[in-house]
């Protein structure tokens, strides 16, 4: 009899789980923000290059599972909900690996009138609260201070030659396909020499990221050459990412559709853009800033996991095995 049928993860793993699903709702019903459900599936995707959306049919309509419950969170707020968070299951047509898992348990939460630099300040207290308080080491750096340090050049000044020379220059490989992608080659140095700069042992704060990987973050009001943009890793890895809101419905609509110009170039499929979101940021989003937090790495660091499968019960759905 095979034993395919068993759960990747063992019964401890599970309970921890559990344990730290738990504590994340009790650090939220302490500071009365609301735990809020929204759907998994929409006509509409997310844009970005970076990701991938798993799509499906209903009545002979192309839907789309999401890839973070970002864009309906922003409806409620923008409703008047208040402070809220939620814990879903996102879905991300991505590698398949150590650390990577298509489908995975995301912790969102918006916070008004919180800038970036405060919402860091409490997915800092968050993480104290779940984490061994053996690992209590929290680095901040920006953006382009990293650059600088690591690679001395100023990722807001750069040019794609300048970053082609760099690379040279500090021995970092070239990958195929990049040729004349600013970001392509900024986000290569950041996975070749950036990240492993930070420490081995402890949480970095990685924040105001250049204008042109701004996402849904608002522009710096002193540097529009920043977004108000922030990333948070462990060692090499990254757990969350985080945005002081943009909510400019101009000039989200002007980046949804700037994001599906790059697609086409890159030869990737166009997404249909999210027209309610935009028409709520129109009826007035909240001045807000809004993290999600991948809760399965959270679990991988908390009990020393290998492997994502090792934290998810079911962690073989898209292995080869069990196609």
């Amino acid at each position: 009899m095979s034993k395919h049928w068993q759960p990747t993860a063992s019964i401890e793993a599970i309970k921890e789980k559990a344990r730290i699903l738990q504590s994340i709702r009790a650090f939220f019903a302490q500071r009365n923000v609301l735990e809020v459900e929204t759907p998994i599936i929409s006509s509409a995707a997310i844009t970005d290059p970076q990701l991938e959306s798993f799509s499906t049919q209903y009545n002979q309509q192309e839907f789309y599972l999401h890839t973070s419950p970002e864009f309906h969170m922003k409806r409620l707020l923008a409703a008047g909900s208040g402070d809220i968070y939620q814990l879903a299951k996102v879905f991300r047509d991505d590698e398949l690996g150590r650390n990577h898992n298509p489908e995975f348990t995301l912790l969102e939460w918006y916070r008004s009138g919180f800038n970036h630099h405060q919402l860091m300040d409490e997915v800092e207290d968050l993480l104290r609260g779940l984490m061994n308080p053996a690992i209590n080491s929290y680095q901040r750096i920006s953006y382009q201070q990293a650059f600088i340090n690591q690679l001395e050049i100023d990722p807001f000044e750069a040019d794609v030659k300048a970053l082609k020379q760099c690379a040279a220059k500090f021995k970092v490989e070239s990958p195929q396909g990049m040729e004349e992608d600013r970001d392509m080659w900024l986000d290569w140095l950041m996975v070749e020499k950036i990240a492993p700069s930070f420490s081995k042992e402890g949480f970095t704060f990685l924040y105001d990221y250049p204008a042109s990987q701004a996402c849904l973050a608002r522009l710096d009001k002193n540097d529009s050459r920043k977004a108000n943009r922030f990333e948070l890793f462990y060692g090499e890895l990254e757990l969350a990412n985080g945005f002081y809101e943009l909510t400019d419905a101009d000039e989200q609509a002007k980046r949804f559709k700037n994001d599906n110009k790059i697609r086409q170039q890159r030869q990737q499929k166009l997404m249909p853009i999210d027209d309610c979101l935009l028409d709520a940021l129109n009826s007035g989003l909240p001045d807000c800033s809004g993290v999600a937090i991948g809760i399965d790495r959270i679990l991988m660091l908390i009990i020393g996991a290998k492997h994502i499968k090792d934290v998810i019960s079911f962690g073989d759905e898209f292995s080869e095995n069990s196609i």
